[in-house]
């Protein structure tokens, strides 16, 4: 099973990294865009921890999208530390996109894939990474 989803996950990644290369991204920098689709406005820290990430390499995505002009990192009064990161209206634009590539993917990878049979696979994966939390 463990062979079967890092086969899915790594499939997954090749697809997706290569469509938002296309719009001059990498994946991880489309995950930040994606996440910030979902709450726009987090410090850099707590979008760290959404994405699962080290803060250092927090700072290298958001350097590398403030480049491309597609966020900007406001300063939060009072704690001159504090980092919020807003999307620029290039960058919502672009997050727009690649949403729409998300759901892309994600149609053709579950196409032939019935409710039930979707639903059950979420439920394992759910219950895996639970009890892959609770030993690490």
């Amino acid at each position: 099973m463990i062979d079967a989803m890092a086969k899915v996950n790594r499939r997954l990644r090749t697809v997706f990294d290569a469509r938002v290369k296309e719009r001059g991204l990498t994946l991880a920098r489309a995950r930040t865009l994606l996440a910030l689709i979902e709450q726009e406005g987090l410090y850099q820290k707590e979008l760290a921890e959404a994405l699962e990430i080290e803060n250092a390499t927090m700072v290298r995505l958001l350097d590398g999208l403030e480049r491309q002009s597609f966020i900007e990192r406001q300063a939060v009064q009072g704690d001159r530390r504090a980092k919020r990161v807003v999307m620029t209206a290039e960058g919502k634009q672009l997050a727009a996109q690649v949403e729409k590539l998300a759901g892309d993917v994600r149609e053709d990878l579950l196409d032939g894939v019935s409710d039930e049979e979707l639903s059950i696979a979420l439920n394992v994966m759910r219950k895996t990474s639970s009890s892959m939390s609770k030993t690490h």
